[in-house]
């Protein structure tokens, strides 16, 4: 290894051998150095802004960028190849079979995912970007159980998802100092892969999930730039569509593309996430405490003024409006049942498209032709970037209504639980990607578990039967769902689902919810790697 960026893994493979050579590593060891100290100040920058959310500063569009979005001639770069019709995308994690079988979907674009739905251990991290490696210059196949998975001569458009700013890499080290978990998997891939895209006919195109502020969209620009650069790749090859999943980032949106003009290609609704930090930003507001996540549906008022925003502000500047996941998967040993969920999926895209989104997400290949049905059915070009959706105006005040219908029940209390428990227990075991009750969960939906008890606990919340909702009455219930938490999740450890115990009890006590689950679990990933001694110290 060269002497720019060092890596602490203990684990040696065909991977590692491909794709941490000299050249990648010297780039990342570039990129660190760069960008890691404007990184590290914006992740401060969130947490003063927090402190002053908790103090009952209000939430508002930026003041200093009003220009901005007063101006009305500026646009975005136009769609980039492969990006133009992206009435359907599927997502998933980067393991071998999950690429090919995404890629031979039949959507228009799949969704590589390095973050949510992807337990960073560093054999997935690295095997990850193998895959796409493989897969872009069409040499990737798969045999398990004596069958066999080939790539199709026409694979769908290929987005990949780095983690959040938030995330260190703590395998590579640059300086002795832990690198970001973005700059790892963006460099990677777009050091691997970006100049054989654009031999393709494409171009390395991403996602970028979890920001808070539009600084932190100008950072992402800059990265850019630098990587062209550094490659001699023109600029503007790039393109990023930016989940909106962060409550912060919602009064940013305009100033997000704006930032990104010359590399967006859209925003997407990340609605699981989205309701995540709803509930985490407005910690310090009794007043937000929501009812059973069932009910915090893309209908209720604060969901349905995000949606029509992010349409609106999109379509004024020429990109993509992405719509939300539909989570379900088919039930196979129930006809009847499936027909049910499926024709919620089907419902949920017809809202999706009617609003004037053009595209969604899926979670799975069999559900693609029903979402493909209603796009195609009321979608008849590439977008629908031509409804402004001038009609709609949403302020500060409708992003952060209260009016949310329904109750906090017991079942709800026990879902919230039995879900927690499950995925993070699997997620320590190095699966982000996990199914329960037929719908395909990753660390979204164990996020809005996770704070949801923790509110409920905080505010004293009742029961719609009146009991009131404490430590004592969720650690109970905690004892009492562990063991059955192998029935709805066969493949969990022992092990595991102790720290999943011991972790989401400790969480509900704390006077302010974690940041993210991810971060706090991490030390058993790096530890289990080899990673340095500091992550020993980390570890819950």
């Amino acid at each position: 290894m060269v002497s720019n960026a060092q890596v602490h893994s203990k684990a040696a493979s065909n991977a590692q051998s491909v794709i941490l050579t000299d050249g990648a590593l010297t780039f990342l060891a570039a990129l660190h150095r760069t960008f890691d100290k404007t990184r590290q100040s914006l992740l401060v920058a969130r947490e003063v802004a927090q402190r002053h959310w908790d103090a009952a500063t209000p939430f508002e569009f930026p003041p200093e960028t009003a220009h901005i979005r007063a101006e009305a001639s500026w646009q975005c770069a136009p769609p980039a190849p492969g990006l133009e019709d992206r009435r359907v995308e599927i997502t998933g994690p980067t393991d071998r079979k999950m690429v090919i079988n995404a890629l031979n979907s039949g959507a228009k674009t799949f969704m590589a995912d390095f973050e949510d739905s992807s337990s960073p251990t560093f054999a997935n991290m690295v095997s990850g970007q193998l895959n796409l490696h493989d897969a872009i210059k069409r040499e990737i196949d798969f045999e398990t159980g004596g069958k066999s998975y080939r790539l199709s001569p026409t694979p769908c458009v290929l987005i990949v998802r780095p983690r959040g700013w938030h995330l260190d890499e703590p395998r590579v080290t640059v300086d002795n100092e832990h690198m970001s978990g973005s700059l790892f998997d963006f460099g990677l891939y777009f050091y691997h892969n970006a100049k054989e895209l654009v031999k393709r006919g494409f171009g390395p195109y991403f996602y970028l999930p979890k920001m808070e502020h539009y600084l932190e969209a100008r950072l992402w620009n800059d990265v850019f730039n630098f990587s062209q650069d550094y490659i001699g790749m023109k600029r503007g090859t790039i393109r990023a569509t930016v989940l909106i999943e962060t409550l912060p980032a919602v009064f940013n949106m305009e100033e997000i593309l704006f930032e990104l003009r010359n590399h967006s290609s859209g925003l997407n609704c990340g609605r699981w996430d989205y309701i995540f930090s709803f509930i985490k930003k407005r910690r310090a507001d009794r007043a937000a405490v929501l009812p059973d996540r069932k009910d915090v549906t893309m209908t209720v008022p604060f969901m349905d003024a995000y949606v029509r925003l992010l349409i609106q502000t999109c379509h004024r500047r020429k990109v993509a409006a992405m719509g939300g996941m539909a989570a379900q998967i088919p039930i196979k040993d129930d006809p009847k049942a499936n027909d049910v969920v499926m024709e919620k999926v089907r419902q949920d895209k017809l809202r999706e498209v009617l609003a004037g989104h053009d595209g969604t997400w899926i979670a799975h290949p069999l559900i693609n032709k029903i979402a493909m049905e209603v796009f195609n059915e009321h979608m008849l070009g590439p977008n629908q970037y031509h409804i402004r959706r001038e009609d709609v105006k949403v302020a500060a005040a409708d992003l952060l209504s209260n009016r949310v219908p329904g109750k906090i029940t017991e079942e709800g209390v026990r879902s919230n639980i039995s879900t927690s428990l499950a995925y993070t227990a699997a997620w320590i075991g190095g699966n982000g990607c996990i199914p329960l009750n037929y719908l395909m969960e990753d660390a979204a939906t164990a996020e809005i578990t996770r704070v949801q008890l923790w509110q409920w606990v905080k505010y004293n919340s009742r029961l719609d039967s009146g009991q009131y909702i404490t430590v004592k009455y969720v650690e109970k219930l905690i004892d009492e769902l562990k063991p059955g938490v192998k029935k709805i999740y066969a493949a969990v450890k022992d092990d595991h689902l102790n720290v999943a115990v011991e972790y989401l009890k400790g969480q509900i006590k704390r006077e302010w919810p974690s940041e993210f689950l991810t971060s706090d679990l991490m030390p058993y990933l790096a530890i289990a790697d080899g990673a340095q001694a500091k992550w020993q110290k980390s570890a819950l």
